[in-house]
């Protein structure tokens, strides 16, 4: 391949993953797990009352199914007692299946509220683990925005503490910290002028001490630190 073709060729694109967002893995795990808990603290209890607020209405439609079997089998008794109403058949079957409608009804609305109690604690269960789900994700994305920095101002101050006065890149768009970094930034500009200023001073020792017949060991010694302080600017 051509360098031209090489130039034009497109470069791979950068794919995040969840690891890319997980630079300090015990700081951000342990805020992220804190909202975490936070969350199912607040929406738990919630939950728990929604759960028994439906088993009241529940056992509620239990009882009207009850009263109303108790009240049809009053009614058909006193039915088949009375003298006028007990000797017609017809009637009493007519008022059997009135009542045995009544009663199916009322069943199939006691059915339907067992029915939407369950889809309810599937749709709350589901939706806790969702939130759960989600209130995690969010925690490590917010997070990253400070561990990322924390994490790479780490980093600048080994180098920094190792000699090297040269770094490259910025916070990226969104992070946090981003005065604390600028604040960084020009501080190590600072010591790098006094450090140049320094090179320099050591420059005119190294003229002044071989113009006044310095040994050359001496001046070895000084050219020395003066490379030492150039290597730290230069890397």
């Amino acid at each position: 391949m051509s360098n031209a073709e090489a130039a034009a060729a497109p470069r791979p694109k950068y794919k995040r993953s969840v690891k890319n967002y997980i630079v300090d893995s015990r700081f951000q795990l342990k805020y992220t797990s804190f909202i975490v808990i936070v969350a199912v603290a607040i929406a738990a209890p919630l939950g728990v009352f929604l759960f028994r607020t439906s088993e009241k209405v529940v056992a509620e439609s239990q009882k009207v199914v009850e009263e109303s079997k108790k009240v049809s089998e009053v009614v058909s008794l006193q039915i088949s007692k009375d003298p006028v109403y007990g000797s017609d058949p017809e009637l009493a079957k007519a008022f059997g299946a009135e009542s045995s409608s009544a009663a199916d009804k009322v069943k199939a609305q006691q059915e339907a509220l067992v029915a939407e109690q369950r889809t309810m604690m599937r749709a709350l269960v589901g939706a806790l683990g969702l939130m759960v789900v989600l209130i995690g994700l969010l925690g490590i994305y917010f997070t990253h925005k400070v561990a990322g920095p924390i994490y790479k101002m780490k980093m600048l101050l080994r180098q920094v503490g190792e000699g090297k006065l040269t770094f490259y890149g910025k916070l990226r768009k969104g992070d946090e910290l981003q005065d604390f970094f600028e604040t960084f930034a020009t501080m190590v500009e600072r010591i790098k002028e006094r450090q140049k200023r320094e090179v320099d001073e050591l420059e005119s020792a190294i003229e002044a001490a071989r113009a006044s017949g310095a040994s050359e060991e001496a001046i070895a010694k000084i050219g020395h630190v003066r490379d030492e302080m150039k290597r730290a600017l230069e890397a």
